[in-house]
Formats: structure tokens, sequence, C-alpha cells
């Protein structure tokens, strides 16, 4: 069982963020595999529940902020759908904490950084 944490990154926030996290050298875990999605509003809660069915620690879906989406509502339709997937675990009797979708700017590096760090230490917390 793998112990990684799926991030799905919109390409026009949260991936950017990502990257200039990655050129500005802000740390975080190795365990973190970004997948780049063209907008957060494709997650699926099918590919939430893949994520864990092949063992990942956590699913986040990484959008850009209430009112910039280049898609019109793609934030909104992904926060829907995390909702969706997590009363799915709920339902099946898994944890539903570990599922999470978040809003961020593309120049919010900091930002990206901070809720990775925070979903390690948060699996962290719940395995002692």
């Amino acid at each position: 069982m793998t112990n990684d944490i799926i991030a799905f990154c919109c390409e026009n926030s949260a991936y950017t963020a990502a990257d200039i996290a990655g050129r500005e050298g802000l740390h975080y875990s190795e365990r973190v595999k970004i997948v780049r999605v063209p907008c957060a509003g494709r997650v699926d809660a099918i590919h939430v529940l893949k994520a864990f069915e092949n063992g990942c620690a956590a699913v986040l879906v990484l959008g850009c902020e209430s009112g910039a989406c280049r898609h019109i509502n793609g934030n909104e339709r992904a926060k829907k759908r995390i909702e969706y997937a997590k009363a799915l675990l709920a339902e099946a009797g898994m944890s539903q904490q570990n599922a999470a979708m978040f809003n961020l700017a593309p120049n919010a590096p900091h930002k990206f950084v901070k809720i990775v760090q925070d979903a390690e230490k948060s699996l962290k917390g719940a395995s002692e």
C-alpha cells in the first residue's frame, strides 16, 4: 500500500502555484504526487475513489479561487464532486477526512505548500 498524497491541480491555478513553489525552493513531502488537470472541475468522484482504491493516503483537489475559474464554474463543480466522493466514502465505511478541495490563486506557492504540508501532518496525526 502506498502512502502517497495525490494532488489534482488545475493547470490555471494550483499547478502554477506548485511550479512556482518548486522554482522558489519551497519544500514539501515527496509523498505528494501532482496530477495536472485542465480544470479542477474535470476531476470526477471516480478519480478520487480510484486513488483511494489504489492505496493513496489522501486526495486533494486544488482549483481556482471563487469567481476566478477560466471555465466559468469548474471550481464549483469540483467542490460538489469532492463532497459527493466524501459521501460515498462514508457510505462505504471509510474515512472521508482525507479527501478535500481547496481554492488558491496561481501566485500562491506558499499556500500550496501549506495545504500539502497540512494534509501530511493530518495523516501523521491520524496514524499516531
